[in-house]
């Protein structure tokens, strides 16, 4: 509340201009992020106030919006609810949240022909402040899934530009790693599959075992799924099974996605018989053997994912 006070205007009228309004809360998405690891190291996010009103007639300037960035396919929900409140997978526009508290009303907004002196101003509302919880869901075509040393990443390796860690032990994938396999050669006639891999399954998962379970979110919007089995392992002919029963355990939807059986490592010793028991235990699936260090079987693998995610492939093409 202000009056204009001036040498020869002694009775100037109110002077009190308007507070600002505060800034927006709104999300972005960028599609350079990969993770939501930015959200670790920062987790509060506020827009800036709007500026107070002064003398003079002066308003006061409406405060800065907030983005808070976000990678494609995250998910905002209700942190105590759960309640889903936008999937950017399905829409990646950018996202008013929480507009800012409308500014004050300075006493030059009262002002009229029978009151022309008020005394009276309006503080400005107060913003809102939410809650909410962030979960990434990679969108990808095919999904990689397997237990620890499969082979899920030298396979990214092969057919992507992805640079995955690669190491002799379990659990080198701490983080879903995505890669672009181009079809056709790269000409006009080519297309282009997103692979993703995640950390590897162990027997348990759905209960919390290993570090699978955490990851398993990222394939649930696949349009297929490729089953790795390390036909070096003793545990090949078993290896399914497992895979399929941590995947139905958290999610049936999973299980009913198309799917391939690969079997790696086919340039080891004896892996070839365990290829062929593979195809005879499970004679209704489709089952494909390869190699990653020789590239046995890689070509036919590249054609026979295109056709999974276009829904068109066949029982031959496994053969």
């Amino acid at each position: 509340m202000a009056f204009r006070r001036e040498k020869y205007v002694p009775k100037g009228g109110p002077s009190g201009g308007d507070g600002g309004r505060g800034g927006d809360v709104v999300f972005q998405v960028k599609r350079n992020l990969r993770t939501l690891a930015q959200l670790r190291y920062k987790q509060s996010f506020k827009a800036e106030n709007g500026r107070d009103g002064e003398g003079w007639g002066r308003y006061g300037r409406k405060g800065e919006d907030i983005f808070v960035f976000l990678p494609p396919g995250s998910v905002l929900k209700d942190a105590e609810s759960g309640e889903l409140i936008r999937d950017f997978g399905a829409d990646e526009r950018d996202f008013l949240f929480l507009k800012g508290g409308n500014g004050g009303w300075g006493n030059i907004h009262f002002k009229s022909s029978i009151n022309q002196a008020p005394r009276k101003a309006l503080p400005g509302k107060p913003g809102i402040t939410r809650r909410l919880m962030v979960e990434l869901q990679v969108i990808a075509d095919i999904g990689l899934v397997g237990l620890p040393n499969a082979g899920k990443s030298s396979l990214l390796d092969k057919f992507t530009n992805a640079r995955p860690k690669i190491a002799p032990y379990p659990f080198t994938t701490k983080i879903p790693n995505l890669g672009v396999l181009t079809l056709g050669g790269g000409d006009s006639d080519s297309s282009d599959i997103i692979i993703a891999d995640i950390p590897g399954l162990i027997e348990g998962a759905s209960e919390g075992l290993g570090l699978g379970i955490r990851f398993l979110k990222h394939i649930s919007r696949t349009a297929a799924l490729a089953f790795l089995i390390d036909l070096g392992d003793e545990n090949y002919l078993s290896a399914f099974d497992v895979l399929y029963h941590e995947l139905e355990a958290f999610s049936p939807e999973l299980t009913a996605k198309r799917r391939i059986i690969v079997g790696t490592k086919l340039d080891l010793e004896d892996t070839l018989p365990r290829l062929l028991e593979l195809k005879s235990k499970y004679p209704r699936e489709q089952v494909v053997g390869i190699s990653v260090f020789s590239g046995a079987g890689l070509p036919e693998l590249s054609a026979l994912l295109g056709a999974l995610v276009r829904g068109d492939a066949g029982e031959d093409m496994a053969q």
